[in-house]
């Protein structure tokens, strides 16, 4: 096995015979723990008992079918231990959380439990008893966390993928240290049945990949609501699944701490969101810092300590994280309520100020620092860690933390991409670009991003549009104030004729399906499930939406109309397409407007 796969690669390898699943045994036990990234590996046994499962099953319906991940240890599996990084809390799980099921299900095979910040509490990876994390790329540095041994596997190399939890950014900071992705859901899209809480009103399960496609495979299969979950929520089908506006906001106030290196990283990533065809603009980032300090700073740290001491006593908790929960003893219920009143004015100004804007765009972290200052400095540095990350959750925000440039000292920066809730995919498919547009090696590795999936919407139709629809005519806005976003310009098949009917207002084409026709310029639009039926309302005879073939042989819906409404209509098929259709009338007006005096055109 070569030193770093992707899922597709995982898969291929398999369907070549250049691996089996017996082989995964071997693989596993190639593992070290030098960098501490680990609290149990899986033995012969773990990884023999989920093989004998697989091979009772269909290898067609198993999308992830012996690919190996990783699972941070506050979320059960079966047959693993369960610690959060606290010998003292440690059980051996009888059931999968949710999403293990999942996973499982679908071929994946679960190769060890990684090592965290203690019961989820820190940005940094060091405040473990089992060993504080090391950076992939220099190991003096940390590595981010908490989910700092699921961001480590994954950057080098030994499973494409794994899965973290975010509370404060603990799926994002370890993504971008270890130039990786860190995919954090809105909460409620993942389960989080079988989590052990850091803070339960506003944890997600995240994951890390080398891609963005790596990352939205994941997340296809884990997602869906889970009645277990008092926090899961159905999927709404009124989201847009692309960028559509065309600007990404900044902070106006930038804290790097003095770290030159990632500032001039992240200027890298202003200039290339520039050429990416974003108009980037600054807005306050008052709310979002007063926000972010809220999260250890006001009763919220009370949620933390219900959470550790439900499992354990405070005194047995690591001496960074006793410190940190024993903050909520200077607080009372009334203030846990105004802290909550307090969030949600927050939240409200937070999402109004991201309204105009297609995301914000923020680095990672505002800087990085070697585990010895850390362990000098265990507050301060940490609460450093999150100056771009703790206001996400609290504002119900979805987020995807992507690779972005390599310092001059050989030290990852990355930046994350901020979207309203039920944003995960428009962010996705975003990433795809930037990651294409970075061209920066996966993880520690040679290999370059490559494209390997076209990321599918369950809560959208495609729709083809012909004629007053299409981009910068006049009903285009009906797509638009319903959350459309332009996939792309196509052809239909080479069956098609396109007639321009008489008296409709605005002017308007009729396409029909004809052997004996050609191929016709459309676009093709993404739409929310749940504003498809406004579009269909407002369709007046004698046009109708039906099914459209591509000239790529697949189908979408599409804008047709009724033989009858041709019989007296214009054949303009020869002309490819209404945009060429009226680019020929304003031609011929112009042209009947010439006049000529004394044998002169004027």
């Amino acid at each position: 096995m070569q030193d770093l796969w992707t899922i597709q690669d995982w898969k291929t390898a398999y369907a070549n015979k250049q691996i089996t699943l017996e082989g995964l045994v071997d693989y596993v036990k190639t593992f070290n723990n030098d960098n501490h990234a680990w609290i149990e590996i899986a033995s012969a046994e773990q990884i023999q008992a989920q093989i004998e499962i697989l091979k009772q099953k269909d290898v067609a319906d198993l999308p992830l079918y012996g690919v190996p991940f990783a699972v941070k240890d506050n979320i059960d599996v079966a047959g693993f231990h369960t610690t959060a990084a606290c010998q003292e809390a440690a059980y051996l799980a009888t059931t999968d959380a949710t999403v293990i099921a999942k996973l499982k299900s679908a071929g994946a095979v679960v190769v060890g439990k990684t090592n965290l910040d203690q019961f989820a509490t820190g940005l940094v990876g060091v405040r473990s008893p089992f060993g504080a994390v090391k950076n992939s790329f220099n190991p003096e540095y940390i590595s981010g966390g908490s989910s700092s041994g699921s961001s480590v596997a994954v950057a080098n190399g030994l499973v494409p993928f794994s899965l973290g939890t975010d509370t404060a950014g603990s799926g994002r900071v370890p993504a971008g240290h270890n130039n990786i992705v860190g995919l954090k859901p809105t909460k409620g899209w993942f389960s989080t049945t079988g989590l052990i809480p850091a803070c339960r009103t506003i944890d997600v399960i995240s994951i890390f990949a080398l891609t963005a496609d790596d990352a939205w495979s994941v997340a296809s299969i884990m997602q869906g609501y889970d009645e277990s979950d008092e926090y899961s929520r159905a999927h709404p089908a009124n989201v847009p699944t692309h960028f559509s506006k065309g600007k990404i906001a900044i902070p106006a106030q930038l804290e790097f701490y003095g770290d030159a290196e990632t500032e001039k990283a992240f200027e890298l990533a202003v200039e290339r969101v520039k050429k990416l065809g974003y108009d980037v603009e600054t807005i306050d980032f008052t709310i979002f810092n007063e926000l972010a300090q809220a999260l250890y700073n006001d009763a919220w740290v009370a949620e933390r300590t219900v959470a550790v001491e439900k499992i354990v006593n405070r005194e047995q908790a690591h001496p960074v994280i006793a410190q940190i929960i024993a903050q909520a003893d200077k607080f009372t219920a009334t203030d846990a309520l105004q802290a909550e009143y307090n969030r949600a004015v927050l939240a409200r100004k937070i999402n109004l100020a991201l309204q105009p804007y297609d995301a914000l765009m923020v680095p990672t972290a505002p800087t990085i620092y070697t585990i010895a200052e850390v362990e000098a400095d265990p507050i301060v540095k940490n609460s450093h860690m999150g100056a771009y990350t703790n206001f996400v959750n609290f504002a119900d925000l979805s987020a995807l933390a992507l690779p972005n440039a390599m310092r001059a000292d050989g030290l990852p920066s990355g930046v994350t991409f901020i979207a309203a809730a039920w944003h995960d995919q428009a962010l996705a498919n975003f990433a795809q670009i930037w990651q294409a547009e970075t061209a920066l090696t996966l993880g520690k590795s040679t290999q370059t991003y490559s494209k390997t999936m076209e990321i599918e919407s369950q809560h959208a139709v495609k729709l083809a549009v012909v004629g007053a629809h299409l981009s910068g005519m006049p009903l285009n806005f009906q797509l638009t104030t319903r959350q459309g976003t332009l996939l792309k310009k196509a052809k239909t098949a080479a069956s098609y004729k396109l007639f321009a009917l008489k008296n409709t207002t605005p002017p308007k084409p009729g396409l029909q399906f004809d052997l004996a026709g050609q191929s016709i310029d459309i676009e093709v639009w993404e739409i929310p499930i749940a504003r498809f039926g406004e579009i269909v309302a407002e369709v007046p005879a004698p046009l109708g939406i039906g099914n459209l073939q591509l000239e790529d042989g697949t189908w979408v819906k599409g804008f047709i109309c009724e033989n009858y409404a041709i019989n007296d209509a214009l054949d303009i098929s020869h002309l490819g397409g209404w945009r060429a259709y009226i680019q020929s009338l304003q031609q011929n007006t112009s042209t009947s407007q010439v006049k000529e005096i004394g044998g002169v055109s004027v």
